[in-house]
């Protein structure tokens, strides 16, 4: 079941009680939940508990089929919970694992940001100035405003991760999910790309990433959940990775790689 909450003010007003309140009320909750998906009887992700709140960085760490996609797509209400539930309704952004902009087609990395507002205020309602301004922001952000008019074909890798990030969060999301966003990345791509995702929790944006690279998930986070189908583990991330439940599910997977290696 996923019912509604009221959604908690934005991030970036002066300290005060209500600031407080907004940092301690959950953007998102999932209580006992399993996700499985149309012609399976078993559930893909079982033993499901998980509270998000505003300014905070959530890794999600496990091998390949584990169930870190299953729980994205619960988190964006797209495969609804078979038993527990989940509540809030926070606006979402959402940077895939593999993207499908073909890079012969000649868009500008402009106009792939501009997508992330499109899919907010739907695709037949022309475009605001405070939209522009959101797409402006996403921009700069990302240290792309010097690449917008720029044909995002002809980006970098690196950089155009850091567009689809920018498409991602000129939606203005409060819960920002990203699906392996280092993954074929070389170093500085890596360090931009984290600087760009620090700021973003600084600001009071909650993030939750998937990753296999546990120094970065370390790096840039705080909390962690240890998935293999199930919930296995769930706490701050440097007990999660010491913890003997994380070296079990890796070598259970690749017995002749150590958890350090992830």
């Amino acid at each position: 079941m996923r019912t509604r909450t009221p959604r908690p003010r934005r991030a970036g007003r002066a300290p005060d009680a209500d600031d407080t309140a907004f940092r301690t009320t959950p953007l998102i909750t999932i209580k006992d939940a399993s996700f499985g998906y149309a012609g399976t009887v078993a559930p893909a992700l079982t033993d499901v508990r998980l509270h998000v709140l505003p300014g905070e960085a959530i890794a999600l760490i496990g091998p390949n089929g584990a169930g870190k996609s299953t729980l994205f797509k619960g988190l964006l209400g797209l495969l609804p919970p078979r038993t527990g539930s989940v509540s809030g309704s926070p606006r979402m952004g959402y940077l895939p694992q593999s993207d499908h902009i073909d890079p012969d087609f000649p868009i500008r990395v402009r106009q792939v940001v501009t997508m992330g507002r499109y899919a907010q205020r739907g695709w037949l309602r022309p475009l605001r100035a405070a939209d522009r301004q959101a797409v402006d922001r996403a921009l700069e952000r990302t240290a792309l405003t010097g690449l917008a008019e720029r044909v995002f074909g002809d980006l970098s890798g690196g950089q155009r991760q850091r567009a689809l990030l920018a498409r991602a969060i000129a939606s203005d999301p409060q819960l920002l999910l990203l699906d392996e966003p280092f993954n074929g990345l070389d170093q500085p791509s890596r360090e931009a790309l984290m600087a760009t995702v620090a700021a973003l929790v600084a600001s009071g944006v909650a993030v939750i990433l998937s990753t296999h690279d546990v120094a970065l998930a370390q790096a840039t986070c705080t909390r962690a959940l240890l998935i293999d189908r199930r919930v296995v583990a769930a706490g701050p991330v440097d007990r999660v990775v010491d913890g003997s439940e994380f070296a079990e599910v890796f070598q259970r997977h690749d017995p002749h790689a150590s958890a350090g290696e992830r």
